[in-house]
């Protein structure tokens, strides 16, 4: 009798610590694409397993990457004794995996803002943004004033901004041009289809930037409005 049976699905899934990241673990030799991916026969065996499917690949091969999987912690394994011979084990996705499969945010949050304005209207969608605008700001300050001295130029407290706004998928950048102005540029909209089916968006974050700074902050170009970016200038609070 075989030593492990790769796909015969558990009757529940075994718990798993999660991971720090989605994909640690795949790395060179491992399977790993560029970028991070898990390469395509372990993204086959996590799809194969959340549908307690056959694969039809190579024994070895696919023991090979669910032990790199379990290492990762993105499969879990269950060692199930049935009388003599070798144990069974029992492989299935971990919660750990989810990131891997299909989600739909975006949907559900155009969705949840078309019934926000159905309920109240313009004005509860834009209410809506502000309390989020303000609960954002709470933690960007608080970021601001542990990694930034007190009296720090802004040109400082930008620089720690377009990090904390990298961070969240923006592809940030910040710098200063040649006659001293200070500048902000997002090269993705991590909330596109948002920030395209209402302003309120948009706008809540120049605000954000204008309350967290304590600046003046103008926005240039605008990737909701067609623009490849969404760019600002900033400079010290007019008098």
């Amino acid at each position: 009798m075989p030593a492990e049976r790769a796909f015969q699905r558990p009757a529940s899934t075994l718990p798993a610590t999660p991971v720090v990241g989605t994909l640690n673990g795949f790395n060179g030799s491992n399977g790993t694409h560029a970028g991070g991916q898990p390469s395509t026969l372990r993204r086959e065996i996590l799809l194969r397993l959340r549908l307690a499917a056959d694969l039809g690949a190579s024994r070895t091969g696919v023991l090979q990457q669910l032990r790199a999987l379990e290492s990762a912690h993105l499969v879990s394994r269950q060692t199930v004794r049935h009388g003599v011979g070798r144990p069974r084990h029992l492989y299935d996705v971990t919660p750990a995996a989810q990131d891997l499969f299909p989600a739909n945010y975006d949907g559900l949050a155009a969705g949840l803002l078309a019934a926000i304005g159905a309920v109240g209207g313009d004005d509860l969608v834009e209410q809506v943004f502000a309390a989020r605008r303000r609960q954002i700001g709470e933690r960007v300050r608080q970021r601001l004033a542990d990694r930034v001295p007190d009296g720090a130029p802004l040109a400082e407290r930008v620089r720690e901004l377009a990090v904390i706004q990298d961070e969240q998928g923006y592809l940030t950048e910040a710098f200063i041009d040649p006659d001293g102005t200070i500048r902000l540029r997002e090269h993705n909209c991590a909330i596109f289809h948002v920030a395209s089916a209402t302003s309120a968006a948009c706008e809540a974050e120049l605000g954000l930037f204008r309350d967290v700074l304590g600046a003046d902050v103008v926005r240039e170009t605008h990737i909701a409005s067609g623009d490849r970016c969404c760019s600002y200038r900033i400079g010290d609070p007019a008098t």
